[in-house]
């Protein structure tokens, strides 16, 4: 499995803010729902049950939150960034800014296990993060997360960095 099969186009977004974790929670059911086309507390409900095991801030300012939902038929992601950093109860107490997403189907077992292992060792990445945070847009983080190839990603960053 590959981030670009779990992300599309409309569900990358940017320029979220939030007061803390429970706002963003909120925020992120309601755009998960949105571009899912699924019911915004259903979603919100399985993120905060999740998030009752322990918390998805897996450290370096990234959430991984992630729900199994009946009415998903596959894993799908979702990329939001906020625009400033929000506490999470994260496993380094570092506020978080980056959150991926990932909503399964109840029976999608190791396939789920998967997909949350390449989106933490994809966001493992200290250089991805950087990007991720330094771009203009939501397609800019997009093609960071979907195109890890050094010919896309590096003329883009480059074009960031100068301006």
């Amino acid at each position: 499995m590959i981030l670009k099969d779990l992300l599309t186009r409309d569900r990358v977004m940017v320029g979220l803010n939030a007061s803390g974790k429970k706002q963003a929670l909120q925020l992120i059911a309601l755009h998960t729902a949105k571009a899912m086309n699924l019911d915004q507390e259903i979603v919100l409900q399985a993120l905060q049950q999740r998030e009752a095991l322990g918390s998805t801030g897996v450290g370096n300012g990234v959430a991984i939150p992630h729900a199994r939902i009946a009415e998903v038929g596959s894993i799908k992601g979702m990329f939001l960034r906020f625009d400033t950093p929000v506490e999470f109860d994260a496993i380094d107490d570092a506020k978080i800014d980056l959150v991926f997403v990932l909503i399964a189907p109840p029976d999608a077992g190791a396939e789920h296990l998967r997909a949350l292992a390449q989106v933490s060792r994809s966001l493992r990445q200290a250089d991805l993060r950087e990007k991720l945070r330094q771009a203009p847009d939501a397609d800019a983080c997009r093609i960071f997360l979907t195109d890890r190839s050094t010919r896309a990603i590096d003329p883009l960053h480059k074009r960031i960095k100068a301006g």
